[in-house]
């Protein structure tokens, strides 16, 4: 009986850290390994792992965040919530807040871990990382960007750009500018997760006060910019494949997917349409990898061999 206790008690830990988004933290940082390998035709397991914890961590640290700073707002309630750790009392407040100050310690350790390991300079790696865990942390906590209409803004910076950067010069030790423009379709890609959750959640966020982008712009506007979150970086991939490698139309073999869940958006039918676009962004960034992995460097722009 105490083993079944722990472990539903450790089943409760998990569910909280929401690990199924975790595909929106771990492809950017995969993505980021791969231009530096074809940069480089060197790579480094260990600092991947360690980059992988980094990132991952602070990624749970930030869901915990935004779990707590919501049920404590009142955003999220028995009656309408669909993150239900704390509004079920599966957890308690402070076992969440304990859960993520453990999450951000294990992404410090990481960090560590990657300086230790990585050729780049120090300053450089804490830069990035210590930027993309206040963003984590902002997006509900201190000032609550979210709640400002900024987190749009915040999502697409950290879990696009700045990890593929953090990924790429941890592996390299150089800084790439060219690498943040491979992060544009897996950027907008998660970014419509958030925004389809926001969709949902326009009439409680609207009644807690919580002025989030879709709140703003209302349910009409939102369908039209959760369209082109979803489809722009189809078009960005046909576009750069008759100009670079063809491998870059792998990602399309998801477009039918895309397809359902915009039918689905405009639908009205967003009670599961988060969790469905987290599932295409795991495909969709599995397809991209592999679409970068069988190109030659020679046809990835700005991926030039050191």
């Amino acid at each position: 009986m105490v083993l079944v206790s722990y472990l539903s008690r450790c089943h409760h830990y998990l569910v909280a850290l929401r690990p199924w988004s975790f595909s929106a933290s771990s492809t950017p940082v995969l993505l980021g390994t791969v231009l530096a390998y074809k940069a480089t035709d060197s790579f480094s397991l260990v600092t991947l792992i360690a980059t992988l914890l980094t990132v991952v961590s602070v990624h749970a640290a930030g869901n915990l965040v935004n779990t707590y700073c919501d049920f404590m707002k009142g955003i999220d309630s028995k009656r309408r919530a669909d993150d239900r750790t704390l509004v079920d009392s599966i957890l308690k407040p402070e076992e969440v807040v304990n859960l993520g100050v453990l999450s951000y310690i294990m992404g410090c350790i990481g960090f560590v871990i990657v300086v230790f390991v990585s050729p780049a300079r120090m300053e450089l790696l804490a830069v990035l990382y210590f930027g993309g865990l206040s963003f984590s942390f902002l997006y509900t906590g201190g000032i609550g960007l979210k709640y400002i209409a900024l987190g749009d803004i915040i999502i697409m910076v950290t879990f696009g750009p700045v990890a593929v950067l953090y990924a790429f010069v941890a592996q390299t030790g150089n800084l790439n500018m060219a690498s943040l423009i491979y992060a544009i379709p897996l950027a907008l890609n998660t970014e419509a997760i958030l925004h389809s959750n926001n969709t949902r959640d326009i009439e409680s966020d609207r009644r807690a006060g919580c002025m989030t982008l879709a709140v703003l712009i209302g349910h009409q506007l939102s369908h039209i910019l959760f369209a082109l979150l979803l489809f722009i970086p189809y078009i960005l991939f046909c576009v750069t494949s008759i100009q670079y490698s063809l491998w870059l139309l792998l990602p399309l073999i998801t477009i039918k997917s895309a397809f359902d869940l915009e039918k689905q958006f405009r639908g009205g039918n967003l009670r599961y349409l988060p969790r469905d676009m987290a599932k295409l962004n795991l495909y969709f960034g599995v397809f991209y990898l592999i679409a970068c992995c069988l190109s030659n460097p020679k046809q990835l722009p700005g991926i030039v061999r050191n």
